[in-house]
């Protein structure tokens, strides 16, 4: 448990399951937050997650605000428990969730109707409109934080020609007005929960906020395209068009901010896509696949 305060487990324990027996903590991520935490009561075992924020209190200020939001709206995503977001109980910024059933594991070929799902559950979250409030900030893009901790393609030099075109391209484009709703802000693969081909939820919800359904869709759809090729791509299109109920709007446009949201060196995503069961996924696939999604939005962009 080396990295969980004390005094953040006794918060977590006392509140969930005054009096129960902690049988596990495990952390979820690198071996640390968020902390899985089992414990026994009547000859069961139940769970909660607790994550800590140390110094990304407002990661989970925004957390918390998504998961309210989501939980109003009945999102399939974890319900809060309980929070401690000014740390006077844990030592630092705290809250505990519900545990979402299934698995993050990503398979090698996914179904067409898992993808379809994938998009299916976009939709849904993207059926909430919401303007930006306190800790759900506008987001042009994905992962548009302050703190994703890697330098992303749209903020490294360009060092393609391909990259270089993009750029200009879309500087040449106006920003699409887009009516405002409830994204998601990180939304791949990894961060959605399966029981089969069933998608269970959503989960890091950290980078969300308000802003156009497209600067998720393009996330999922590049997510999949990297993963999985192009024609995977597509079948997250059609399964967020039939949930919505209507065509996506501006695709070109999304499909580009998203390319250009993956860091400049895709690879430097393989750890955490090997961590999720992708360990076939090597950096000139990742890097090819991501660029073929790249071209492929540019020449769907030069021709609209």
């Amino acid at each position: 448990m080396a990295g969980l305060r004390t005094e953040a487990l006794q918060w977590a324990a006392h509140t969930v399951a005054p009096g129960a027996r902690v049988a596990e903590v495990r952390g979820m991520r690198d071996g640390s937050s968020p902390w899985l935490i089992r414990w026994e009561r009547s000859g069961a075992i139940e769970a909660a997650v607790l994550r800590v924020g140390g110094s990304s209190r407002e990661r989970l200020v925004t957390e918390t605000a998504a998961l309210h939001l989501a939980e109003r709206h009945a999102l399939a995503a974890p319900r809060v428990l309980a929070t401690d977001l000014d740390g006077k109980e844990c030592g630092e910024a705290a809250f505990l969730t519900t545990v979402l059933p299934g698995t993050s594991r990503i398979p090698r070929s996914p179904s067409p109707s898992r993808l379809r799902a994938l998009g299916a559950a976009a939709a849904a979250l993207h059926a909430v409109a919401t303007d930006p409030a306190p800790g759900l900030p506008f987001r042009r893009w994905p992962m548009d934080t302050s703190s994703a901790g890697f330098v992303m393609e749209r903020d490294a030099p360009a060092d393609s020609p391909l990259r270089a075109e993009v750029r200009e391209r879309l500087a040449e484009v106006p920003v699409p007005q887009e009516p405002s709703v409830l994204v998601h802000g990180d939304l791949w693969q990894g961060n959605t929960m399966w029981a089969g081909d069933e998608c269970t939820g959503l989960v890091d919800w950290d980078c969300a906020g308000a802003g156009a359904a497209g600067s998720d869709l393009g996330n999922l759809r590049c997510d999949a395209a990297i993963l999985a090729g192009l024609p995977a791509a597509e079948q997250v299109l059609d399964g967020w068009q039939q949930a919505a109920g209507r065509p996506a709007e501006h695709v070109a446009y999304w499909d580009l901010t998203a390319a250009l949201s993956t860091p400049a060196d895709p690879a430097k995503w393989l750890p955490a896509m090997h961590g999720q069961g992708r360990t076939d996924l090597t950096a000139p696939t990742v890097y090819q696949r991501r660029d073929a999604f790249l071209q492929d939005a540019l020449d769907r962009l030069v021709r609209s």
